[in-house]
């Protein structure tokens, strides 16, 4: 069983680096609630061994992971609060081993790669660090068919990723060095990897931020329309995830797309307005497609945007 000083250091963790999806989580039961402290703690530490503040070089940082894959696999013991609950959660909840080390693969490659040439070298990397962590929770939430919701949850995890991609894009540069726009998306815009490495914006970059937003969009409807097949008290707060992620993209279009030279940021006051329209239109009708057609900030009209997901492109004047 997780230990009450276990739970506490996780939701405290969660609280302060994840503001955003804590929102949602509150309104999770508690049989899923307190696991997600967990999860999000888990992925957390996994970050800081990565790229927090130190001075080991890439082979020290990739021992430490490996060691961290361990614990978090039971293999070996920890003094670490976070890996010893989540430890427990995975052979409770019965997460499979596979999503851990796809987790931990993808928190590797970061150790080295700092570009990414296409979309699908992308989506690769996000195979561990979202669509695993998509699955993880979908373990946790247990639904009744489980193969049919997985689908969606990967979609969802994906889309999440790619708005903190696109949102952080600033961050990222100045902090990591790193770019998570793929070269190919940049390049069909007229932009490059090097221009961004210069925080340098212009209607070329613009254009290549719709586009990914626009394919993180086309995954959001496809993640959405899975929500149903979640336990009924967990649709809700999956939505709200869903919702309060999304609306980033209202204020990178409020900003005209130019994420190099700010951050842009959901203020509580915001979060809180969201949640309660959506609470109200889901008490009205508890349908996760039609709350998060009259709730999010996504445009209504979808048409271009399946053909947006494959190709990257977008019929920009």
């Amino acid at each position: 069983m997780v230990e009450r000083q276990q739970l506490a250091r996780s939701k405290r963790i969660h609280r302060e680096t994840g503001k955003t999806f804590y929102v949602a989580t509150r309104f999770l039961p508690e049989r899923v609630r307190h696991p997600t402290y967990v999860l999000y703690a888990f992925f957390r530490v996994a970050d800081e061994v990565v790229d927090g503040d130190n001075e080991l070089d890439p082979a020290e940082r990739a021992e430490r992971l490996e060691s961290f894959r361990r614990a978090a696999l039971g293999e070996e013991p920890t003094d670490d609060p976070v890996l010893a609950a989540f430890a427990e959660i995975r052979e409770r909840h019965g997460i499979p081993a596979s999503d851990v080390n796809t987790f931990v693969d993808a928190m590797a490659t970061d150790v080295e790669t700092a570009r990414y040439e296409t979309y699908d070298e992308l989506r690769t990397y996000m195979d561990g660090s979202a669509a695993a962590v998509g699955r993880m929770m979908t373990a946790v939430m247990a639904p009744e068919h489980a193969e049919r919701a997985l689908p969606a949850a990967t979609a969802l995890g994906e889309a999440f990723q790619l708005t903190n991609f696109v949102r952080d894009v600033r961050e990222d540069v100045i902090e990591r060095d790193r770019i998570y726009l793929p070269a190919e998306t940049l390049e069909t815009h007229g932009a490059s990897h090097e221009q961004i490495a210069r925080l340098a914006f212009d209607g070329n970059v613009a254009r290549a931020v719709q586009a990914e937003l626009s394919r993180a969009e086309a995954l959001y409807r496809d993640g959405v329309a899975g929500i149903e097949l979640l336990p009924r008290d967990c649709q809700f707060p999956v939505l709200l995830a869903a919702i309060l992620y999304v609306d980033h993209h209202r204020l990178i279009r409020n900003l005209g797309y130019d994420v190099v030279s700010t951050a842009p940021s959901l203020s509580t006051p915001r979060k809180l307005w969201l949640a309660a329209r959506a609470r109200i239109a889901w008490q009205r009708s508890p349908d996760p497609i039609a709350v998060f057609r009259a709730v999010s900030a996504i445009p209504s009209d979808d048409t271009g945007h399946r053909l947006h997901r494959a190709t990257g492109r977008l019929p920009v004047p």
